[in-house]
């Protein structure tokens, strides 16, 4: 196989990754403005000076029950929000041996890639991919933990309601949602009600749910929750009406997401054409592609197409992206 062809079937591969990577075109979710909207309503309602010394001391803590190299190694640039990251995902990997994985990884499928093909850029490929396997890994699994949070909000919030109106204190139906409910909304309230019980007020055990758990709907419930804390009023009447608003926003995004079926279609078909003519003509025509891919000109159209189905793929993307 020509070092044409070897570059051509790699930079396929590549594309296709990360096409693949953003093809589930999310038509619903916090993008980049929510999120930003999402950290400045936080900070209004938080006293800065107060939640990072807090944060701080959870920190050092947590530090401390690791050994000396262990705890060098977490205190690197970075590592606290890798942290925090993976703990989002519902890991409990600890953030160095994350970054030695895709270390590691990224040396074997580059020292396997330059064992098989002598390409200088093969092995470089190779490795990129294979050091980003890990972090995506957690991405997944945060983003998969996130929406199973999010589609169990809405009945947690009403068992919470019919708790209030029974009499119960806050924090049992905090507890009483541990209780009833699966993971990961279980695990999560459970956490929040033990950091009240064991002597947290309210506010930084709710902020910290809304920092372990940062979306948009938790925002909501946590913002409920610290004004009528502060300005009184009927907490079951608030969180009822947030319940409403939760599954008004989940319906009108299933009704998006099907009316943009179409959209998303065309995504795939756009990604995923020239790739299967490249096999049915290798497999039909094996002398019709050398021709192509030996030559400089085919080279530069060959990246060229790339390019512009990239373009194209992500601009379909960012059409689709809709803010519910």
């Amino acid at each position: 196989m020509s070092d044409g062809m070897i570059f051509f079937i790699g930079l396929t591969f590549v594309a296709v990754f990360f096409l693949v990577q953003g093809l589930a075109i999310p038509v619903f979710g916090e993008s980049a403005q929510a999120r930003k909207r999402l950290k400045k309503k936080l900070g209004d309602i938080e006293s800065a000076s107060d939640e990072e010394a807090y944060s701080s001391l959870l920190r050092e803590k947590y530090l401390r029950q690791l050994s000396p190299i262990e705890r060098y190694l977490e205190k690197l640039p970075k590592m606290e929000a890798l942290a925090a990251f993976i703990e989002q995902s519902g890991s409990k990997q600890l953030a160095y041996r994350v970054v030695l994985l895709s270390i590691i990884l990224a040396v074997v499928a580059a020292f396997a890639v330059w064992t098989l093909v002598r390409v200088w850029h093969a092995p470089i490929i190779a490795a990129g991919l294979a050091a980003y396997f890990p972090f995506m890994r957690i991405a997944t699994n945060r983003k998969n933990r996130m929406a199973r949070f999010e589609e169990q909000l809405p009945d947690a919030i009403e068992t919470m309601t019919r708790a209030l109106r029974a009499g119960h204190p806050f924090p049992a139906a905090l507890k009483m949602i541990g209780d009833e409910f699966d993971d990961p909304i279980a695990g999560e309230f459970e956490l929040t009600f033990g950091d009240i019980n064991y002597g947290n007020d309210v506010r930084r055990a709710m902020l910290g749910l809304l920092s372990r758990i940062p979306t948009v709907t938790v925002m909501a419930l946590v913002t409920a929750v610290l004004v009528q804390k502060e300005s009184g009023g009927n907490l079951a009447e608030i969180l009822e009406r947030i319940s409403s608003v939760i599954r008004g926003r989940f319906r009108l995004y299933r009704k998006i997401k099907t009316l943009s079926a179409e959209g998303r279609m065309s995504a795939w078909v756009l990604a995923m054409v020239p790739l299967g003519l490249f096999v049915v003509l290798m497999i039909t025509s094996p002398d019709y592609l050398p021709a192509l891919v030996n030559d400089t000109r085919g080279i530069k159209m060959i990246i060229a197409s790339i390019i512009s189905a990239t373009v194209g793929i992500f601009w379909i993307r960012r059409i689709l992206r809709i803010e519910v």
